[in-house]
């Protein structure tokens, strides 16, 4: 259960009394919302005192009266305005009238309960304050992080491609001045690392997508009943050139089909980037093993390689966005750091889990188990 700090400000103590008792026990539930809302109750008599109150400690909800001693309530207002403080106030007073009313919310009041009133009434309106306090804290949160994630996006974004950009343009530079000759042939490599940086940056623009609405929840699921094998035997031919290229072997054990309900387009990332890092992340003349199977009511996906492996710190962080492995044996690897944070949050869609295991110089494996109902 959420507590609320709510500060009852009024000079009249029975006004204060009977507030507290009418919110002592009350809580407030809303269906959107696993935990139900209290409220810790404290009182001052004045605006001063009630000043000095927010000073020592965060109050969630004002119950502001505006005929005080001193300041009144529509001077508190304005000071709690200008110095920015989160809070929700509602002004209670006897002496309702519309201009007042403008005048608070306009000070910054959520709403305006006359008294006398009762029990209901004032529940009600607590009921009402709530909602807007946790929808408007819950707004102010999604949209700094929102600001974090979109930073965070591009400047991983400018800082991946400025280096293949700049040197796609360097080679362009060297053919169209012809630095090395007439002859095409000359300017193979350079066309052909070109090619490969292209490769790269795609790979990174079509991560960032994938991320993006996986997090947004916009991703349209397409699930269907589908053949694990398929897909995975997809994957393997998919990178049998980068396998060919580095002399790894990948070793398949499949049966002849295993059915589940999911969506191909998530399988297939899920076994890409599995089969893409352990050709990749391998050493020449390697090995990988490919194991797919169902036992009892649980599907095993299991691919271990005979790579370069994964320090333990570097384990703890593994899953983490625009996490990239960077040292003297990756340096030369290209990779957005993304695809095995999409890789867990697909499987995590699924209700799975993925465990890692991994040994320097020796190898990593992964294991991720999908339940066949989910």
């Amino acid at each position: 259960m959420a507590t609320l700090k709510t500060l009852i400000v009024d000079d009249e103590p029975g006004i204060r009394s009977g507030i507290s008792r009418i919110l002592r026990n009350h809580s407030v539930s809303f269906p959107f919302i696993e935990d139900d809302f209290n409220f810790e109750l404290l009182e001052a008599e004045t605006a001063e005192r009630a000043l000095e109150i927010l000073n020592e400690t965060n109050i969630d909800i004002i119950l502001l009266d505006n005929k005080l001693p001193g300041m009144e309530g529509i001077e508190f207002l304005k000071i709690i305005s200008e110095q920015k403080i989160d809070v929700a106030v509602m002004m209670i007073t006897s002496h309702a009238s519309l201009d007042l009313a403008i005048k608070a919310t306009r000070s910054g009041a959520y709403n305006f309960v006359p008294k006398p009133f009762t029990p209901v009434e004032l529940r009600a309106a607590m009921e009402s304050i709530t909602k807007h306090l946790y929808l408007k804290r819950m707004t102010k949160q999604l949209n700094e992080q929102g600001k974090q994630i979109r930073f965070q996006f591009l400047s991983v974004l400018s800082h991946e491609l400025k280096s293949p950009i700049n040197a796609i343009e360097g080679y362009l530079r060297i053919m169209k001045e012809k630095q090395v000759g007439e002859n095409i042939d000359n300017y193979k490599s350079m066309i052909d690392r070109s090619m490969e940086r292209i490769k790269g940056m795609r790979s990174l623009i079509m991560d960032m997508l994938d991320l993006t609405k996986i997090e947004s929840g916009k991703k349209t699921q397409n699930l269907q009943k589908i053949d694990l094998v398929e897909i995975a035997q997809m994957t393997i031919d998919t990178m049998s050139p980068l396998a060919i290229q580095k002399n790894v072997k990948v070793n398949p054990d499949f049966p002849d089909k295993l059915p589940y309900y999911a969506d191909a387009s998530e399988m297939e990332i899920v076994f890409n980037n599995l089969i893409s890092n352990a050709v990749k992340y391998n050493k020449d003349d390697g090995k990988v093993d490919f194991i797919i199977r169902q036992k009892n009511d649980m599907i095993e996906i299991i691919v271990e390689d005979t790579g370069i492996g994964i320090s333990e710190e570097d384990q703890q962080k593994l899953f983490q966005e625009f996490m990239r492995i960077k040292n003297q044996k990756t340096q030369q690897i290209s990779g957005s750091g993304l695809g095995l944070s999409i890789l867990k949050k697909i499987v995590e869609m699924y209700k799975g889990t993925i465990q890692v295991k991994s040994k320097e110089d020796v190898g990593t494996r992964f294991d991720i188990t999908l339940p066949l109902v989910y």
